[in-house]
């Protein structure tokens, strides 16, 4: 059967609501009445922050964008990032996706943004693993993944196979806090990303054979020729494959300044007035998988800033 996977940066995906109420009553029957509730018991309602400013929902039409793109990309199973919680996940598969994807993976990570990993999925989904808890033998009081590390098996339709696991991770951005030193904070960005891809690799070695079908795929913040993701991707215990080198896509980029060099690319930033294209979201194989590839493709935007999100989601099509 094939099997198309892909990876995709929903960009802030937060819900619809900024606050949770109790009502035990409510008036039926008569809409002439008009009813106001007062949220005046913090047990009952709560306001999500970050860094002093409201956490706000999405806009509808990036939501309605972003929707229209996996819906086009017609997947099988779709890692995202930046998703507020699982009941965000849930209800945007319900809302927006038309029920497409009736199976769901997210688990709360450890980002102060409140921005998590998780799994659509047609297909079922077999066991599910978390490594939000993982720590860096360098710095043992706290956990080295910033969201997670998202380990989940996908099943064939009759659930009686494994098909693929699939490792799916957010790691550590560029942005710098404007209060902090722009080059420590870099340097620091930098170190952070290393160890989480030190420990990522060091994990899938432990949970793998070198016969095993799995995937590692999400925004690594970085280009695959990074030193920071080298013990990763790089890695001679693990010896993935680049499964995004020569991708399709949709559509012709649009011209920019400069114009990118190669296809491979799913985030564009602007530095000193110029533009960057890098390959942030990446699909890497296991050896076991990668001669099992038959497509790349990657949904480019329909403008610079993005349709829904500053990301492009990208997708490849296996023959298990």
């Amino acid at each position: 059967m094939d099997i198309k996977i892909g990876t995709f940066n929903l960009n802030n995906l937060f819900s619809r609501f900024n606050f949770k109420g109790a009502i035990d009553a409510l008036e039926q029957g008569d809409n002439t009445v008009h009813i106001t509730y007062t949220f005046n018991d913090p047990a009952t309602f709560r306001i999500r922050t970050f860094q002093g400013k409201l956490v706000t929902e999405k806009p509808n039409a990036e939501r309605t964008a972003i929707a229209n793109r996996i819906l086009a990309m017609d997947v099988d199973v779709l890692a995202v990032q930046e998703v507020e919680d699982i009941n965000t996940l849930q209800g945007f598969a319900r809302d927006s996706l038309n029920d497409r994807y009736p199976f769901h993976v997210l688990i709360e990570g450890n980002d102060p943004r409140l921005i998590d990993v998780g799994i659509l999925s047609k297909l079922p989904i077999g066991a599910v693993t978390s490594w939000r808890h993982a720590i860096h033998p360098d710095d043992p009081t706290h956990t080295v993944f910033s969201r997670d590390l998202l380990e989940v098996e996908i099943l064939n339709p009759q659930r009686t196979e494994k098909l693929v696991t699939i490792f799916n991770t957010h790691l550590k951005s560029h942005f710098v806090p404007f209060n902090e030193n722009p080059v420590l904070g870099a340097e620091e960005a930098n170190r952070r990303r290393r160890q989480q891809a030190e420990i990522a690799a060091r994990i899938i070695t432990a949970r793998t054979r070198s016969d095993s079908r799995y995937l590692m795929v999400g925004d690594l913040n970085d280009p695959p020729e990074s030193e920071f993701l080298a013990p990763l991707v790089r890695s001679n215990t693990l010896s993935l494959v680049n499964a995004l080198v020569n991708p399709r896509e949709t559509r012709p980029s649009r011209p920019d300044n400069p114009n990118p060099t190669t296809t491979a690319w799913t985030h564009r930033f602007r530095s000193a007035g110029q533009s960057q294209h890098q390959l942030f979201d990446q699909i890497w194989l296991s050896p076991a998988l990668a001669g099992k590839q038959t497509d790349a493709v990657i949904d480019r935007r329909t403008k610079h800033s993005g349709d829904g999100s500053d990301h492009d989601p990208a997708w490849i099509t296996l023959a298990i």
